[in-house]
């Protein structure tokens, strides 16, 4: 399978659709104050970069980088559509959201997940990636929802 990866304008219906199921899953999940996934207008902030993952013209994932300061990023808005779960689009995606960080010139890569089961696929994938969980970071308060995790880069 060939996974396109490309810089998204989040003008795409399909793209735009697949923002909304990941908006509505943190909020099945998650009491509102503990969601921090960021909706279409706050992708577009000039802080963010925003790719779209397609295979056969199929959009798979999404994923996004907030750059926090010159050193550090944060991975956003990561998630794989449902048809495209274990087939490596939201390793991909990762792998290409941290070269793309070392290209800039971070020196570490930062993410808040959810803690509920449904989140464990996430952690384990980052694990496998080499993050290590790590404390509240960016604003972000401790939170029985929350993970935080980190990785130098």
């Amino acid at each position: 399978m060939t996974i396109e990866i490309r810089v998204d304008d989040l003008t795409g219906a399909e793209t735009r659709d697949l923002i909304a199921l990941h908006l509505a899953g943190m909020h099945d999940t998650s009491p509102p104050e503990s969601v921090h996934a960021l909706d279409v207008d706050d992708l577009r902030h000039p802080s963010v970069t925003f790719w779209s993952a397609w295979t056969n013209g199929e959009l798979a994932g999404i994923g996004a980088l907030k750059m926090l300061d010159a050193d550090r990023g944060e991975l956003k808005s990561m998630r794989v559509d449902d048809r495209f779960r274990g087939t490596g689009v939201g390793r991909a995606l990762l792998e290409h959201i941290t070269a793309v960080a070392r290209e800039r010139g971070m020196t570490s890569l930062w993410l808040e997940t959810g803690s509920p089961d449904d989140f464990v696929p996430a952690q384990r994938l980052y694990e496998r990636a080499g993050f290590t969980r790590c404390g509240p970071f960016e604003g972000y308060a401790d939170d029985p929802f929350s993970v935080f995790m980190t990785r130098a880069l």
